[in-house]
């Protein structure tokens, strides 16, 4: 006599032999079945039997220590997010360093040991026919100032050997560059960051009667964001705009205006206006005027009449200090078809400033 299977028996044994091959092989879908009415949820206990029996397949072991409550997190969310938006956000942020200088630094001994970047920046555009005017400039400069030399006749070395100053200052050499150009790519304001003002001289200064210390002084204490020593025009040639000259007796100028070349204070150069010649400028002004000089010009004319469009009011944060004062010898080192380049490129630079500026106005417009 054959025996059948009761239909219950058989249910009841498919489901413990489905069960036990659920447990040997567990799969973590707790992530999208996770829910207040299934048996591995909070409003079950694991303490209980039907939590542990049910719980334990789904529930990832290596997902953490208990919480408070004895329960173990089911996922983990990593919370940790690098803000830096480049390619550089595939780094843990705290090893992301964005910013640099110009300070030089021992290849031996201990990092911690080596002195850090200098307060103050002073770049200037050299030729080796210059360098004691050069020498005569840097000594007017503290140790609180790191300086780099932009060479545009190739001649490096040759420094070195002439001044012991000349080993401890950064060199950049390309032949036939002028100064905007050296500065728009080793000027840029991630290298330049630590430094409060930025001089962004000519080499062809006479500095007899400058001193950069006093000179600083005077600038942080009438709040000058963008400024240069007055020229002196007795020595020297007459200067392109009267507003540079040195006026005697007083200790720094922000306009020109009344007098015998301008009538109007709001005019640029009447106020608000210094030369590309010697500018010097915070650290906050030159990030702005870095960002203005165009990469594909050299001669950066016409960057000086919109120096103004870098701080917040002209007319009180861009002056002519007048007891720290230069002399300027005009050294010609540019000559030939320059001058007709030059004034192209100016000509092409207010064209710029002007559509941007429709740009800007014609968005706005749109806006409102």
């Amino acid at each position: 006599m054959k025996m059948k299977a009761s239909p219950v028996l058989t249910t009841l044994f498919a489901g413990a032999v489905g069960f036990f091959i659920g447990v040997s092989f567990p799969v973590d879908i707790t992530p999208k079945l996770q829910c207040g009415i299934l048996p591995w949820s909070s409003s079950f206990s694991r303490n209980t039997m039907l939590g542990r029996l049910w719980g334990a397949p789904f529930r990832n072991s290596s997902s953490g220590t208990p919480n408070a409550t004895g329960s173990e997190p089911l996922v983990e969310v990593a919370t940790a997010r690098n803000p830096v938006e480049g390619a550089e956000r595939r780094l843990p942020p705290g090893i992301v360093v964005s910013e640099s200088d110009l300070h030089l630094r021992r290849l031996w001994g201990s990092p911690k040991q080596d002195s850090p970047a200098r307060k103050y920046l002073l770049a200037l555009a050299v030729g080796y026919g210059e360098r004691a005017n050069v020498n005569a400039t840097v000594h007017k400069f503290s140790d609180n100032f790191d300086i780099v030399l932009f060479h545009y006749d190739g001649r490096t070395t040759e420094w070195d050997q002439e001044f012991e100053w000349s080993k401890k200052v950064t060199h950049v050499s390309a032949r036939k560059q002028t100064k905007w150009w050296f500065a728009k790519r080793f000027l840029h304001p991630s290298i330049v960051a630590p430094y409060d003002y930025v001089f962004v001289w000519d080499e062809d200064l006479g500095v007899d009667n400058f001193a950069a210390e006093p000179y600083l002084d005077i600038v942080r204490r009438h709040g000058l964001e963008i400024s240069q020593p007055g020229l002196d025009v007795t020595k020297g040639p007459a200067p392109t705009y009267y507003i540079t000259a040195r006026k005697n007796g007083s200790e720094m100028h922000k306009t020109d205006a009344g007098g015998e070349h301008c009538s109007d204070v709001g005019k640029r150069p009447c106020s608000g206006f210094v030369e590309v010649m010697a500018p010097v400028f915070s650290r906050d002004a030159w990030r702005c005027v870095w960002h203005m000089i165009q990469n594909d010009f050299v001669h950066a004319w016409g960057l000086d009449s919109n120096f103004w469009r870098c701080v917040d009011d002209p007319e009180e944060q861009i002056g002519v200090v007048d007891a720290q004062y230069l002399v300027h010898h005009a050294v010609p080192t540019l000559e030939g078809q320059v001058k007709a380049c030059q004034y192209e490129e100016m000509f092409a630079f207010r064209s710029r400033v002007s559509r941007a500026d429709k740009e800007v106005a014609n968005g706005t417009s749109i806006q409102n």
